[in-house]
């Protein structure tokens, strides 16, 4: 079904205009990193979006995300947060690589930052108008280039993790804020949720927060299986409804 959703839009994409997609190796220091940009060939600048992984690392359903929104007519980069090959061979691996970030602020908004860096020099990028999202992991991190200051129009997190280090630096975020979030979410819990909320009100910031009934962490990613029990799990309304809220958030900011 998800193959299916992916195939209706990129054929509608194909109708109009030719889908471009190029890997791009870049650096964080460094550290060798290998994103994904994907576009159509349309002429004109066009807003510009980073896509963040999930702690599994850049991988083709990443990219897949990143097809879809060139078919919607942005500049869609996937970002490598943990650097070219370097890959979790499992979820036990995966946990410690994205704590590890997590746990290092400074490096996780770094790397993101290059990312954005790539993203905002490509020749048909509209600069003005940035954008970044991420799933899970890639949601938390998201939220943390925002936090930086990037001249961001917006940022979208699907079922990504909330709490930051230090809350104040909301006060840095330039543009608007969508938190999609699984109302079932045990890594995400209600504490968790209310110490967002109350960061995004003391800091002034355009939000929104949306809960989808029945859903749990990682919703949107169909690997995760159809057990709630687990923690984790996909969940196909919750997947269509996130999806259409991005739509309209992106209409909204550009």
């Amino acid at each position: 079904m998800k193959k299916l959703f992916f195939a209706v839009i990129l054929s509608a994409l194909s109708a109009q205009a030719k889908l471009v997609t190029k890997t791009i190796e870049y650096k964080e220091g460094s550290t060798a990193l290998e994103g994904y940009l994907s576009y159509d060939d349309s002429k004109g600048l066009k807003p510009g979006i980073v896509v963040v992984h999930d702690w599994m690392g850049l991988s083709d359903d990443t990219k897949s995300r990143a097809d879809m929104l060139a078919a919607l007519g942005y500049v869609a980069f996937a970002a490598d947060i943990y650097g070219k090959g370097v890959r979790p061979k499992d979820a036990g691996e995966a946990g410690k690589m994205a704590t590890m970030y997590k746990s290092d602020v400074k490096l996780l908004r770094a790397r993101v930052t290059a990312a954005y860096n790539v993203l905002k020099t490509q020749p048909n990028v509209d600069k003005a108008n940035l954008a970044a999202m991420g799933y899970c992991f890639g949601g938390t991190t998201a939220l943390e280039l925002a936090r930086s200051g990037a001249p961001l129009k917006g940022v979208v997190s699907f079922h990504g993790g909330l709490a930051t280090p230090n809350a104040a630096d909301a006060k840095n975020i330039k543009g608007k804020v969508l938190a999609l979030h699984g109302a079932d979410d045990n890594y995400v819990p209600p504490t968790e949720v209310a110490a967002f909320e109350k960061e995004m009100r003391d800091a002034k910031v355009d939000w929104q927060l949306v809960a989808y009934g029945n859903a749990v962490h990682a919703f949107t990613i169909k690997g995760a299986g159809n057990d709630n029990s687990k923690g984790a799990a996909y969940n196909e309304k919750a997947d269509k409804r996130s999806w259409i809220a991005m739509k309209d958030f992106f209409k909204e900011i550009f």
